[in-house]
């Protein structure tokens, strides 16, 4: 009769999990949003292919054509700027299209030309120049 405690064998040693690497493989990072810090001064075109918060200076464009924009309430943009959805809690002087959305927040101003499907304003926000809501005419 076999007897599990007169057994001779043992089970195989498992080996110990990989450590995580410090830097990550950048074909397989995952990034929720790129950030501009508020020491950071940008001048020229800067394009993202993923949602964006700035709370530095920029003067330049700024292109993220299927993305959100956040310009954080320390900002200072010069710029002309294209997002999916933009949300103002600095100040930015330009023109500004959004595919779908422009939030003004109550520390927001923008002083510029405005192109979105919806505006939103809250108690407190600055808003100086033309706001165009509608969409092109289609014949």
């Amino acid at each position: 009769m076999w007897n599990r405690e007169a057994s001779p064998q043992s089970e195989p040693a498992q080996p110990p999990p990989a450590a995580t690497p410090i830097f990550p493989d950048r074909a397989t990072e995952e990034r929720r949003i790129a950030w501009v810090g508020k020491s950071v001064v940008f001048k020229g075109d800067l394009i993202s292919l993923e949602d964006m918060t700035i709370d530095g200076r920029v003067e330049g464009t700024i292109e993220l054509r299927e993305h959100t924009l956040t310009i954080g309430p320390d900002a200072d943009i010069h710029a002309d700027i294209v997002a999916n959805i933009v949300t103002v809690f600095g100040a930015v002087t330009g023109t500004i299209t959004a595919g779908k959305i422009l939030n003004i927040r109550e520390t927001g101003s923008v002083e510029g030309h405005i192109t979105c499907q919806k505006l939103a304003m809250a108690d407190g926000a600055v808003l100086r120049g033309r706001v165009d809501t509608g969409m092109a005419s289609r014949t």
